[in-house]
Order: C-alpha cells, then sequence, then structure tokens
C-alpha cells in the first residue's frame, strides 16, 4: 500500500531535535515485539533512544490503564474511555516524550494519538473532530515523525492475539474490522492526523516486518538498515 505522503520530504511536525517514531495497528500486529526490536537496532547505531507505551509509561499513566483495560472495571463509555486514555496521553507527552525530545533522543511509542481517533473515533462512534480536537490539546499539538501502521487481516490477529486479554480486546470482530479498516483509512486522513504515515504487511513473518520498519525509520534518520 502506497504512503500518503511519499511525495514529500521528511518533516519534523516539533521544533525539538530528537525524533517521535509511533507503532501503531490492531492488536496481533505485533507492535510491541517490532518496538522493542526497533529500539535494539538503533540503540546499536548509537543513537539515544526512549522507550514508552500508550497508555501507560508513567506513575500516572500505568494506573490509568489499569482502569481503561481492566475487564474488572466498572462499565466505561466510549466518551470516558477517550478522556481517560487522553489524560494518560497528556501525562507521557509532559513527563517522557517532549523532555527527550528537547534532549534530542530518539523515542518510540507502542502507540500514540492515532490509536485513539481509531479506537473512540472510527470504530467506537465518537465524531472524528472531538477527539483530534482532544488529542491536539492533550498533546499540545505534538505528532510523531513517522508513524508505523502494522496491518494484518483479523482471522491472523485473532490467531496470533488468542482469547481477549483486557475490555479492549474482549470486543466482538465486528469492531475489531472497524479498527482495522479506521487504521487503514483514518491514518490516511491529513485532516484528522496529519503526520507521515506509513502502513507495513505486518502479516509477513517477523524479519521481513522488521526489515521494512528497519528501511522507512532508516530514511528518516538517514542511517541504512545493518546485515
Amino acid at each position: 500500500m502506497p504512503d500518503q505522503h511519499t511525495d514529500q520530504a521528511p518533516f519534523r511536525p516539533h521544533p525539538h531535535p530528537g525524533l517521535l517514531i509511533a507503532l501503531e495497528g490492531p492488536d496481533g500486529g505485533g507492535k510491541t515485539t517490532q518496538a522493542a526490536r526497533l529500539v535494539s537496532w538503533l540503540r546499536e547505531t548509537g543513537l539515544d533512544v526512549v522507550a514508552c507505551h500508550d497508555p501507560g509509561s508513567t506513575a500516572v499513566g500505568e494506573r490509568l490503564r489499569q482502569i481503561v483495560l481492566d475487564r474488572a472495571s466498572v462499565h466505561l463509555s466510549v466518551r470516558a474511555e477517550v478522556f481517560i486514555y487522553m489524560a494518560s496521553r497528556a501525562q507521557l507527552v509532559d513527563e517522557v516524550i517532549r523532555p527527550s525530545l528537547e534532549a534530542g533522543r530518539v523515542v518510540v511509542t507502542d502507540r500514540f494519538l492515532l490509536s485513539s481517533l481509531v479506537y473512540q473515533g472510527h470504530a467506537g462512534g465518537l465524531p472524528l473532530d472531538l477527539v483530534a480536537r482532544l488529542g491536539r490539546d492533550a498533546t499540545d499539538g505534538l505528532l510523531p515523525d513517522l508513524t508505523l501502521v502494522l496491518d494484518v487481516p483479523l482471522d491472523a490477529a485473532r490467531a496470533r492475539v488468542g482469547p481477549g486479554r483486557d475490555r479492549i480486546e474482549d470486543r466482538p470482530d465486528a469492531y475489531r474490522n472497524r479498527v482495522r479498516e479506521g487504521f487503514l483509512h483514518v491514518g490516511r486522513d491529513p485532516s484528522a492526523y496529519p503526520a507521515r504515515t506509513i502502513v507495513v504487511d505486518a502479516n509477513a513473518d517477523a524479519d521481513s516486518v522488521f526489515g521494512r520498519i528497519q528501511n522507512e525509520v532508516g530514511r528518516v534518520l538517514a542511517i541504512g538498515p545493518r546485515p
């Protein structure tokens, strides 16, 4: 699938010297595994790298993560859900991401704003402009320099994940299909998500997927993948 921003030069949608890379996509796409591999590879090249996950990666964020994902939590409306995610994201940006970017570090995050646009917006039914506005406020306008969407068909994702592990993964296949569709479409809509976005076929073997990730990240950082 072509990159929406292929013809544009790499850009940094923030004034800081660091670089923010987000891995996104439906559950079962291998984001967490590939994010860890990416962090290791970038550190091997000599870069100062900070790894984080959204929601979480701060004391406040981890407590909010427990609330929003725990099956035992009281029922949350989609509106309440998106505010919890945004609160965690605001803390993550203020405490971890922005200071790291200002120090010139590379930040690799497992999920970021696009997930809320997809899960609570496209799939959950909230207006995209509402989620986008909340996202701009929560992140103070911060967007990734590069977003990699790891795309995987529903049947393959289900086989990898198995039974749902949290209240989001417990949702029915119709919701999961809307999530996948949302990542493929919302991520390419500059009015909702004006950041460089590339879709990676995550249905391939893990090494092939990581090779593609290396190539795309290498372009932005002007480094080449190591054999």
